[in-house]
């Protein structure tokens, strides 16, 4: 049987799939000044969070079912980032480095650290022709899927078969019920001014080894040209709310120097539209592909991959009232066996309070319940219901 399930179950707890932070973009939230002169600027920001769970985990059988407790981070890691910009004539020079920390523990690692650079790029920029990225960052495919998540803070489900509730690593939030992880990638990125609310971004970002190679001392996997990736994202105002939407994709082809492995062409289709009518904030958004790992767009861990389809969405909406912020969510991911080797679907419910004490702090608390459904495997089969307390703490 095609079966990915161990790749994926020894993958997912290292933390490679946490979601990317409110700095996606090239600059951060929040951030502290440390030199800004002579058209010089350098500066920091950071994020740290920590949650109480308990898991209430209902498999298969009997033998895995259990009340899991742990204290560890949420779906974002915790990170320290520093940005750096230099005017030059008009050339707008920049930079970021970000460090993503876990500090979730276990059994077998005894105090983990985990320091994972997923951002290390520059940027060359000008107000007329707009600005060229070339680097490691999160790729464009998926990426407003991901940035725009209502429960991008939280924490999220946790899946036992994905290895995810006794792991050292983050929790999934959405990954794999709506949208696959943009993961960072070295890129070659342009994106175009902003156009009266459009923008364009094209890049070249390094290719994976996709095609399925079982004899690897006899045979090579390679790719003859770079995967192309692209986001267009328009942002409105209609009848007092304000509007953004996006379309993502990427392609990509790998071929093996054994002649009997056949070649995997891989493409996708992201899409999206978010609507804020003042305290209220609408968010639908979805996927398509084919030869793809539904939670990675660059098969993190080798998962041996075919031209079979999986496709997702996501539905999410959130209200402001005070200092508090209230979200649903309901997520679904239908793959037809790249994900774990055999067809399954993935379904996420969560509902989330976020309380912002200050510009600073946000006390969180959520409840959150996956299931996935083996269509041809009844192992896989799994309901895990998830509450989280925790707090997160930005500058």
């Amino acid at each position: 049987m095609h079966n990915n399930k161990k790749a994926v179950s020894t993958l997912l707890p290292l933390a490679l799939a946490s979601a990317v932070a409110m700095t996606m973009s090239q600059s951060a939230v929040a951030e502290i000044v440390l030199y800004d002169q002579d058209d010089t600027k350098f500066s920091t920001d950071g994020y740290f969070n920590t949650f109480y769970v308990n898991s209430d985990v209902d498999r298969d059988g009997e033998q895995f079912d259990r009340r899991q407790s742990r204290v560890k981070m949420g779906f974002l890691p915790n990170w320290i980032g520093f940005n750096f910009t230099k005017q030059v004539g008009d050339l707008k020079l920049g930079g970021r480095s970000s460090f993503w920390v876990t500090i979730n523990d276990s059994d077998t690692n005894g105090t983990e650290t985990g320091i994972d650079v997923r951002q290390f790029y520059a940027t060359a920029a000008n107000e007329q022709w707009g600005e060229v990225l070339f680097g490691k960052d999160f790729g464009l495919f998926s990426r407003s899927n991901i940035l725009l998540d209502e429960m991008l803070s939280g924490y999220g489900q946790v899946s036992d078969v994905l290895g995810l509730v006794d792991g050292g690593g983050v929790s999934f939030g959405n990954i794999g019920t709506g949208y696959p992880y943009p993961f960072p990638t070295s890129q070659i990125t342009y994106r175009s001014p902003e156009m009266s609310g459009l923008r364009i971004a094209a890049g070249i970002m390094d290719p994976v080894d996709t095609t399925e190679d079982t004899s690897k001392a006899l045979s090579k996997a390679y790719q003859e040209a770079p995967r192309f990736e692209t986001e267009i994202t328009y942002q409105f105002d209609l009848g007092g709310t304000k509007f953004y939407t996006w379309i993502n994709g990427m392609q990509q082809s790998s071929d093996n120097t054994d002649s009997t492995v056949e070649e995997v062409d891989s493409k996708g289709l992201g899409y999206g539209i978010q609507a804020k009518m003042g305290n209220l904030s609408l968010t639908a958004s979805g996927f398509q592909a084919e030869g793809i790992n539904p939670f990675f767009t660059n098969n993190a861990g080798e998962a041996l991959l075919r031209e079979v389809d999986s496709d997702g969405y996501l539905l999410q909406g959130s209200y402001r009232f005070g200092k508090n912020r209230l979200a649903l969510s309901y997520g679904k991911t239908k793959d037809d066996g790249n994900g774990l080797g055999s067809e399954a679907d993935y379904e996420t419910r969560g509902v989330a309070l976020f309380h912002s004490v200050n510009d600073n702090l946000t006390l969180v608390a959520e409840l959150n319940q996956f299931e996935i459904a083996g269509k041809d495997d009844p192992t896989l089969d799994e309901d895990t219901r998830t509450f989280a307390v925790g707090a997160a703490l930005s500058f």
